[in-house]
């Protein structure tokens, strides 16, 4: 019993540091923005996208790889071939950091040419050309990290592994918000030197971590040592060791590029596009794409971070039904996974949607464009959660196909609408912003509907009782949205006082998850879902 108690203390802590990283993450953008403004963040956002998106391809997938084989060698008591595997994985990152290093130093012009062109002057694509170089120096490390987090993770140090999260956020955001300032507001620096201490606080995030985590490794050494299995291990080489390495890693690549590769498309055509239509200046059209990389696109990671939740406490469950081949578990746990989801993320989503103006208010302040594009873009987090936790299912059913078709599809549909929807929605009078929102819903949309039928026909997975509670839930919705703005008759929902929005915010919030939440009870949605998907026995 107190085995299993230290086991929940032990899952609740983590989850506790974890949430932390992520609440850091939120907050540091307020000072954050007071000092660099939209257009700052614009250029912060261009940098930061490139880097995760070399970053991404670096890791290719290798830390999912990493967690895998060395928990499998592991449990079968054969640490000098998981030692190898590790080793052997540390060097394919390196080696890909490097490359990657090399490949974003050189293509730097080129990349800040395809950003802004002509836009804003040689001198303006100098400073992104010196940034984006500056920033290439973490490639080095990032991929190494990654494999040393997951690591951890294959032993079983989750807590350790959040840890090391926590601290790369704590001095990278100390140092951006700290540095920042003090070029800004006390020297006046140029933005290209303010932006030069952004990227150092990133990169010493990354290697406080780093040896963080290496003190780990040294400390907890009985950990990675053995596990009292004594058996004969085999002799694997090291080219067998590497192809298994590559082959468990290559499925997972998606998984780093899902997001960014989407926010890479926006970096390379928004800026461009906004600016040339007459409603709108460069410096707007920076502005708005500071918003939609950096500013807007931080809260839509709140709505992520609960579908993580789910995939996280969910996943293992369907991992036993699918090995057991219980199908008709599976299909219960699948329907079960989604609807807990859309349970929670469809009215918060909704909520922040509606109070976009005053949640705005609250972190940023006044803004043109602020509220606009965060009202839609908030949706794509839901989009996105929802994607997540399908392509997860598919990952455990071992269909890395259906993940990388409908992974390409999106894309594609991502590249080939991106201008034109923003063309169109100018001309239809509405904000050309719009058009890109609605070009990465439809490649999630279309993503999801694709991965929901391979899981229908080749799985016999059914939705009918999902699609009931689905019902329950946009009617508790709808009674939310009317709620709400029914209570602005009686209350105003904004104000020009950050003090007094946070109050508004938290009667409107209150208000509207009250009538939510009581009727999904009384349609006995919640008890549907819940009754089924929280377990006591699970939980511990």
């Amino acid at each position: 019993m107190r085995k299993k108690l230290n086991v929940k203390n032990s899952f609740f802590q983590s989850a506790f540091i974890n949430t932390l990283s992520k609440v850091l993450g939120i907050i540091y953008v307020i000072p954050f923005y007071y000092v660099i403004r939209e257009q700052g963040g614009a250029l912060y956002g261009y940098i930061y996208t490139i880097y995760l998106f070399f970053a991404a391809i670096a890791t290719f997938g290798l830390p999912l790889a990493v967690r895998k084989i060395c928990s499998e060698y592991h449990s079968k008591g054969y640490y000098k071939t998981e030692k190898k595997a590790f080793i052997m994985s540390r060097r394919i990152a390196f080696c890909m950091g490097f490359l990657m290093l090399l490949l974003l130093f050189v293509l730097a012009p080129f990349l800040s040419k395809l950003i802004v062109g002509n836009l804003r002057g040689i001198k303006y694509q100098e400073q992104i050309t010196f940034v984006i170089r500056l920033i290439s120096v973490a490639l080095l490390v990032t991929p190494v990290l990654n494999v040393y987090r997951s690591y951890l993770e294959g032993h079983k140090l989750v807590k350790e592994k959040y840890f090391s999260d926590t601290i790369e956020s704590i001095i990278k955001f100390s140092i951006i918000i700290i540095g920042s300032f003090i070029s800004v507001k006390l020297f006046h620096f140029s933005l290209k030197t303010t932006m030069g201490v952004c990227v150092f606080g990133i990169v010493a995030g990354i290697i406080g971590s780093y040896f963080y985590i290496l003190g780990i490794i040294k400390k907890k050494k009985e950990n990675f040592d053995n596990n009292g299995i004594k058996v004969k291990e085999p002799n694997f080489s090291n080219k067998v060791i590497i192809r298994k390495v590559i082959n468990y890693a290559l499925p997972f690549i998606m998984i780093d590029l899902f997001k960014v590769i989407y926010d890479f498309v926006d970096l390379l055509t928004v800026v461009k596009t906004v600016s040339h239509m007459s409603a709108y200046s460069v410096a707007e059209a920076e502005s708005i794409i500071g918003i939609l990389l950096l500013w807007g696109s931080n809260f839509s990671m709140i709505i992520v971070s609960i579908s993580t939740g789910i995939i996280v406490t969910m996943i293992p469950k369907l991992i036993d039904s699918f090995t057991t081949k219980n199908m008709e578990y599976t299909n219960n746990r699948v329907n079960q996974i989604l609807q807990l989801l859309i349970l929670f993320v469809v009215p918060i989503t909704v909520v922040m949607s509606i109070l976009s103006k005053p949640i705005w208010m609250v972190f940023y302040g006044n803004s043109r464009f602020g509220s606009s594009i965060f009202s839609y873009y908030i949706f794509i987090g839901l989009f996105m959660s929802i994607y997540l936790v399908i392509t997860s299912i598919l990952y455990v059913l071992k269909d890395y196909k259906t993940v990388f078709i409908s992974f390409i599809v999106g894309f594609v549909l991502k590249l080939l609408l991106n201008i034109s929807l923003m063309n169109s929605f100018n001309k239809m009078g509405l904000p050309p912003y719009y058009g890109s929102i609605s070009a990465t819903i439809i490649g999630y949309f279309v993503g999801i509907i694709i991965c929901l039928y391979v899981l229908y026909k080749k799985y016999n997975i059914t939705y009918e009782s999902t699609l009931k509670e689905i019902i329950n839930i946009f009617l508790a919705t709808i009674l939310m949205i009317l709620s709400i703005f029914l209570f602005r008759l009686i209350l105003p929902y904004y104000t020009n006082s950050r003090i007094l929005n946070v109050l508004l915010l938290i009667v409107y919030v209150t208000v509207g998850f009250v009538v939510y939440f009581i009727t999904v009870y009384k349609t006995k949605t919640v008890n549907n879902i819940l009754k089924k998907s929280i377990n006591i026995k699970d939980s511990i």
